[in-house]
């Protein structure tokens, strides 16, 4: 991997903490090109996610999005947003350390809004998403804590002003990837528009 064809940041979190969004308005905050890893997913493999997911079931979405996530860490100069369970998968939880992580946590309530009832995401679907939602983010909440640097909070303000936080937060040196756990920017006293 050279540092010139890594992706200057890698987003990960939860399903509805708005990472596509905001990985857009970070992307053109930083003059960078965006991708979202399961887009990558249904270039590379021609059909919808839902499709893959009846066709060969979550293992085999996971491979699939694993080779793309392996090319995209190598050749991709940007920002790159990843699905929800893309570090459930160990091999691809492995490729992401060392890269620049930030985790978009998300409260409830944010998300309650953002689901529009499952539609197209095939681990929510049933009788009641936002119970199956919290169900998935506290299963994965430790391996999004394990590969992140930095943690932001996405569940209020608009896309682009989480993404200046984030732009804010990539300008402080990197913490120690061997700690414990992502850590917080500190928080800001500057008075931002949305």
């Amino acid at each position: 991997m050279t540092a010139a064809t890594a992706p200057v940041v890698v987003l990960i979190g939860p399903m509805g903490s708005g990472k596509t969004t905001v990985g857009r308005e970070l992307a053109a905050l930083l003059g960078v090109p965006f991708a979202d890893l399961d887009a990558l997913v249904v270039e590379r493999d021609g059909r919808s996610i839902p499709d893959i997911f009846a066709a060969e079931g979550e293992d085999g979405f996971r491979a699939r999005e694993h080779e793309a996530l392996q090319d995209a860490l190598v050749g991709f100069p940007g920002v790159l947003a990843l699905g929800g369970g893309a570090l459930t998968h160990d091999p691809s939880r492995e490729a992401v350390r060392g890269h620049a992580t930030v985790l978009l946590e998300v409260d409830e309530t944010a998300v309650a809004r953002r689901l529009h009832g499952g539609r197209g995401r095939p681990l929510l679907e049933g009788p009641d998403p936002l119970a199956r939602w919290r169900e998935i983010a506290a299963a994965r909440m430790p391996l999004y804590r394990q590969a992140a640097r930095w943690s932001v909070d996405s569940s209020v303000g608009s896309p682009r002003h989480v993404a200046r936080r984030i732009a804010r937060t990539l300008q402080n040196p990197a913490p120690d990837p061997t700690a414990p756990g992502p850590t917080t920017p500190t928080p800001t006293t500057e008075q931002e528009t949305a």
